[in-house]
């Protein structure tokens, strides 16, 4: 062999040796995340990463996270979930039904994790909730279902109130649903519900100016992640208007409102973050069961209640997790 030829060998080598030890470097894994609401609106994104650093992914160190907002807008989500496929990423969390729709409709390979308050076998997100199939699987819980069951609740501490108004947002696949059910609840009990719908600020705005003419004595908040995602607002309404209301999720009661009932945001999203580990180490999402946390909460807000003038019924105060004075 000439000189020449084994110095180009030696440095062809050189070369090469670096190159393939990049290549054969771990790719950083990166998760979508594809958010019905805004950035801040929710605590489901801290509670999503605390579930993936239980399974040991934190973000920044093994893990980079691309989020993408709609901000209330569904339509925007399909655009949205296109561009993270695009991006070719590993995984999407989807944080909400409409979201995991439009995942799913934009791809049937890259896995997808849900967080759902509805059904997902009847949304068509998975086939059974025991074997999802396909790339989805995820955390449900009944969230629109116990719509029914705030009424309830709500007609148990202003039971003087004969006239209650339900607000739902009209662009919610679930909403026709939900309403029929609370409207069975409110013949049952003898109530006259008013349907009030807003999938917009300015529509909360006028929805909430309507009840006066309405002569509705309380609200029932639904379990819609855009609502969700207008916490602030709405508790401020509520309170300017000095409308007793019933939401969803404990946060609102933290927040000012007078009384939620539900399943826990934060746990449910850290359920995500675990599967979403799983899936991360190899587990196929139709191999992993939806899962279905069972613990509800209810929440009572003593200092809201006194500031409406209200006494709240010991029966509820007995049945409460948490009372905040």
């Amino acid at each position: 062999m000439q000189r020449r030829e084994a110095l180009a060998i030696l440095a062809g080598a050189a070369v090469s040796r670096p190159l393939a030890a990049r290549a054969q470097q771990k790719v950083m894994p990166v998760i979508g995340v594809l958010n019905t609401g805004s950035p801040g609106s929710s605590s489901g994104p801290f509670a999503f990463r605390q579930g993936l650093s239980e399974a040991g992914y934190v973000e920044g160190q093994n893990l980079a996270i691309e989020y993408r907002w709609a901000e209330g807008h569904y339509d925007r989500l399909p655009a949205l979930a296109a561009d993270l496929v695009g991006r070719k990423v590993d995984l999407i969390m989807a944080s909400s039904p409409p979201s995991a729709l439009a995942a799913k409709s934009a791809t049937s390979t890259i896995p997808i994790v849900f967080r759902s308050g509805a059904d997902p076998v009847g949304d068509g997100l998975v086939a059974s909730l025991a074997r999802p199939r396909g790339n989805l699987t995820g955390v449900s819980f009944i969230a629109d279902e116990l719509t029914a069951k705030r009424l309830e609740l709500l007609s148990e501490l202003v039971p003087r109130v004969g006239v209650i108004a339900l607000l739902m947002n009209p662009n919610n696949a679930t909403a026709e649903r939900v309403i029929r059910d609370v409207q069975e609840a409110a013949r049952t009990k003898g109530l006259q519900l008013h349907i009030l719908k807003a999938s917009s600020e300015s529509e909360i705005d006028t929805a909430f100016a309507s009840l006066v003419q309405l002569h509705a004595g309380a609200l029932v908040v639904g379990a819609d992640p855009f609502l969700s995602g207008r916490r602030e607002q709405l508790v401020a309404l509520a309170s300017r208007r000095a409308v007793p209301s019933i939401y969803a999720w404990r946060e609102f009661a933290a927040s000012g409102g007078l009384i939620s009932y539900g399943p826990s945001l934060t746990s449910a999203f850290r359920l995500v973050g675990h599967y979403a580990g799983k899936v991360l180490k190899g587990a196929k999402p139709a191999d992993l069961p939806v899962q279905q946390p069972t613990t509800l909460e209810l929440v009572i807000n003593l200092k809201t209640a006194q500031a409406l003038g209200l006494t709240i019924p010991s029966s509820l105060l007995q049945r409460a997790d948490q009372v905040i004075e």
